[in-house]
């Protein structure tokens, strides 16, 4: 049975710029992959019934495993729900990620719910790859560096 799981996180950053880790190839690169992996961003179309194709590269074993998702919803700054597919067939199934992001007196408060996780995948797997993912995450929107620097 498809599991889900929760997570929560309160960044120092608008959401404007959390946001923008979640919409630009390049931001996403660097904060999503969980710890020991690269990730490669292969195509993005960021806009409702959209798509990507990424690649998660396990940097000490060299292999790797694809997937693509499709964007059903775009609130700029608010919510965004996308699905994931692994390429994998022993990974068969499709995820739904929403996002949440929600202004708060310090910054950005945000909440993803990660359904449908494939059975293969234990769901406390999918929690400590998001903890690291968020991480980074935190690592990349919350230094506020001047344009000019």
């Amino acid at each position: 049975m498809p599991s889900t799981i929760h997570l929560h996180r309160v960044l120092r950053a608008p959401p404007e710029r959390v946001w923008r880790a979640f919409s630009d190839p390049i931001a996403l690169v660097r904060w999503i992959p969980p710890y020991g992996f690269l990730g490669v961003v292969h195509h993005l179309d960021f806009r409702v019934g959209g798509s990507n194709r990424m690649s998660f590269i396990n940097f000490s074993g060299g292999g790797s495993h694809s997937f693509g998702a499709r964007y059903l919803e775009i609130v700029p700054h608010e919510r965004l729900v996308y699905t994931d597919d692994f390429d994998d067939p022993k990974l068969a199934g499709t995820m739904v990620q929403t996002v949440r992001f929600t202004a708060v007196s310090c910054g950005t408060e945000l909440q993803v719910e990660q359904a449908g996780i494939p059975d293969a995948i234990p769901p406390e797997m999918c929690y400590l790859g998001w903890q690291e993912s968020l991480a980074q995450l935190a690592r990349l929107v919350e230094p506020d560096i001047p344009a000019s620097a």
